[in-house]
């Protein structure tokens, strides 16, 4: 039994260290101080169920720990993307064309749109590089899948060999319970029995009944450790069976995908290629087209201004080389100017000195009512009495 059942563990657990997923080290399992305390039942059979537990909890942690560092679930939406550009900007590109013509928006966004997103073939080698990251993350997937899978087929042997020696320690316990449980009651039988008026005695027998009553409950604590044991692997075995046949069928279903994924861009991907080309040589058509199209319009316009402003400048060159030199208005009006302003200084003039001498009139009016206020204050200073003699 015991080759039996480390043979299943050390074949599942080798499954797990050859990937390098086995730490070197771990914690001791909570549930070994607990099957300690039922050792004694059944020595040899209680530490192999611990020693598998024990394995059991490393094994689930390694589990759940590769499972949790899978990636998939948003590089397609990068792939729609791309695809989903390409078709946005060709549709942009027959929108352009259709009024005929180019204007600035529509110029600025088709330089923004190569800056940013790239032109056509890049985003298709984008779709093709990000096709095979995620072929290669599902291939990973598969394999560590496989490998779990293949470790819990032998671990799950384990797992039911400590399932038949917990029912086997079970069974020892309930033969060590039956037995606490008919010595108390022989216990209880002789001090319900005694009528003896030895107090001494009595008290013995009712010790001797305690002790068998402490035995039992001891033996009833293990007795439900055992009972727990044996019916959570029970539980622990048929439910992860059902559990890893869902993973069983996942990675099933995950294998066939990968399969046809392989194949699909193994077959097509000469498609992926041709519709780059496709694409690339469309958008280099309409560069092209359009800028054969701007030749046109811009040498047309240009013979269109030069016709236009080429009369209107001609016109101007013969005005200005056969037309008179200074216009006789202009000189009319500059002696206009000369002869105004000699008649406007001497009235300017005239009123000027009019009022200079007005202003030096008033000027000293003032300066001498001034003096006069002065002296009338002196000479009313002179008549103050002084304070002090």
């Amino acid at each position: 039994m015991s080759k039996t059942l480390m043979s299943y563990m050390d074949k599942a657990m080798t499954g797990l260290r050859d990937l390098g997923l086995v730490p070197d080290a771990s914690d001791e399992a909570p549930i070994t101080a607990l099957l300690n305390q039922i050792t004694e039942l059944d020595p040899e059979r209680v530490v192999l169920i611990a020693r598998t537990l024990s394995q059991a909890s490393l094994f689930n942690e390694v589990v759940r720990e590769q499972v949790s560092q899978m990636q998939y679930g948003e590089r397609y939406e990068d792939i729609a993307q791309q695809f989903n550009s390409i078709r946005d900007d060709a549709k942009a590109m027959v929108d352009q064309v259709s009024d005929g013509k180019i204007d600035t928006f529509e110029r600025l966004g088709n330089v923004w749109m190569k800056a940013t997103r790239g032109d056509i073939a890049t985003r298709f080698d984008t779709i093709k590089s990000t096709y095979l990251e995620v072929a290669k993350d599902t291939q990973d997937q598969i394999e560590r899948e496989h490998s779990i899978l293949q470790a819990y087929q032998d671990f799950r042997g384990a797992l039911k060999e400590s399932e038949i020696l917990a029912l086997e320690v079970l069974e020892t316990a309930e033969v060590r319970l039956k037995e606490r449980q008919s010595a108390l009651e022989e216990a209880s039988n002789i001090v319900a029995a005694d009528k003896g008026e030895d107090a001494a005695e009595r008290a013995r027998l009712e010790l001797a009944r305690d002790e068998k009553l402490r035995a039992l409950q001891e033996e009833d604590q293990r007795y439900q450790i055992s009972k727990d044991l044996a019916d959570n692997l029970t539980v622990g075995y048929n439910t992860s069976e059902v559990v890893m046949a869902r993973l069983l069928q996942t990675t099933t279903a995950k294998r066939r995908v990968y399969a046809q994924s392989i194949s699909f861009f193994g077959t097509n991907e000469t498609v992926l290629t041709a519709l780059s080309a496709s694409f690339t040589g469309l958008f280099g058509l309409h560069e092209s087209t359009e800028t054969l199209n701007t030749m046109k319009e811009g040498i047309e316009q240009s013979l269109e201004t030069l016709s236009d402003i080429g009369m209107k400048v001609q016109e101007a060159a013969l005005k200005a080389g056969y037309g008179p030199t200074v216009r006789a208005q202009a000189v009319q009006k500059l002696v206009d100017s000369v002869i105004a302003y000699q008649e406007n200084s001497r009235e300017i003039i005239e009123e000027m000195r009019v009022l200079a001498t007005t202003n030096s009139d008033e000027i000293r009016t003032l300066v001498e009512q001034g003096k006069r206020r002065l002296a009338k204050l002196a000479d009313h200073s002179a008549d103050l009495v002084p304070l002090a003699a």
